[in-house]
């Protein structure tokens, strides 16, 4: 085992100019993360230097088997923290061989919103707080649990502290320093209420790079866990009954919020929220009804509510914003499973086009 780790680690520098790049992609059931390599000549830090790549859209759910190719399109560079060297991680989106987007890419309709000239302006920023829960392999239940089992009520595990409160630390952390390595703005990580359940909180990032950064950070999760040997379930309700679900509540503000007399412009994309409410919960992830039950900190998916400092709202404002007059508010709602494309580009348009 040593030798393959020697392997793996190789330094590339060393002997060649030339380096890997991993191309990643979104799969056809809207969370599966694709990737595949290839050997480019020499470092590359611009994506529109990269070449454009193709794969087998009938092996992903994208494509029929008689016109299967589907061309990725390279849009945002990033540091390998597995590789490292020069070695790059590729965010990239997908297109038919006409140029035309897929149904399942959400990329780059997100790319037109954040692109129109009012949207700009505002410089919308985001910060996401993505939930998740470690699962034991094989078997669809959180580690730590007993299988078939249960651990302790909720209370101790919330940023708590202990082999029997903070299950899964090791991963955690190595996915942080991993975020920062690549060059994802991760701002924190914590345990949350339920056992074998975190966090990791990516912003404040402005525009579509919220959604890429985001999709990053997922897939070095799920490559953390892959040599763990554990699996990570975004399920926005993983463990019925009395325990937290799992959610990716989204932080957000424009110029015209963060300027002085921003909370009165607060107030007024908050109304536009209410209006869209139906719309915006169609869009905020599977599953979500299970989650967003007027429980365990949620509002009643059905009824739109907003508060400052109440985590039981839809919409919450926080105490810094009413006292200083302006800031931000955070959209409770999104399920764990979002498509942060989706979410961050509709936020923007409800609000600043709306």
């Amino acid at each position: 085992m040593s030798l393959l780790s020697d392997l793996v680690n190789l330094n590339l520098s060393d002997t060649t100019k030339q380096i890997i790049a991993e191309y990643i992609w979104i799969g056809g059931s809207g969370m599966d993360i694709r990737s595949k390599a290839r050997t480019l000549p020499a470092p590359v830090t611009d994506p529109s230097k990269l070449p454009k790549w193709n794969y087998d859209g009938s092996s992903t759910g994208q494509a029929a088997g008689d016109d299967s190719e589907v061309i990725l399109y390279p849009q945002a560079i990033f540091r390998d923290p597995f590789r490292r060297g020069n070695n790059i991680l590729v965010m990239c989106d997908a297109y038919t061989p006409a140029g035309n987007p897929i149904p399942t890419n959400k990329r780059h309709n997100a790319a037109k919103i954040f692109s129109n000239s009012k949207v700009a302006s505002e410089e919308p920023w985001y910060g996401i707080e993505q939930e998740y829960t470690l699962m034991q392999k094989g078997v669809n239940w959180p580690i730590g649990w007993p299988v078939g089992g249960f651990p302790g009520p909720q209370g101790p595990y919330y940023c708590g502290v202990g082999a029997d409160k903070a299950i899964g630390r090791d991963i955690v952390d190595a996915h942080y320093k991993a975020c920062l390595y690549a060059g994802i703005s991760i701002s924190g990580v914590n345990g949350e209420v339920m056992p074998g359940q975190w966090e990791f909180q990516v912003g404040p990032v402005e525009g579509i790079s919220a959604g890429d950064q985001v999709w990053i950070a997922r897939f070095l999760l799920e490559r953390i866990t892959e040599i763990s040997g554990v699996n990570v379930s975004f399920d926005p309700k993983p463990v019925p009954g009395d325990w937290n679900g799992a959610g990716a509540h989204c932080n957000y503000s424009t110029k015209t919020m963060r300027n002085t007399g921003g909370l009165a412009v607060i107030k007024k994309a908050i109304e536009k929220l209410q209006v869209k409410h139906k719309q915006h919960i169609a869009a905020y992830g599977e599953g979500n009804e299970r989650r967003l039950t007027g429980k365990h900190e949620t509002a009643d998916i059905n009824t739109f509510s907003w508060g400052v400092a109440n985590r039981g709202a839809s919409v919450r404002v926080g105490r810094d914003t009413e006292k200083e007059g302006k800031g931000y508010f955070e959209d409770r709602r999104p399920a764990s499973n979002m498509d942060p494309y989706v979410v961050t580009s509709m936020i923007a348009e409800t609000t600043i086009l709306g």
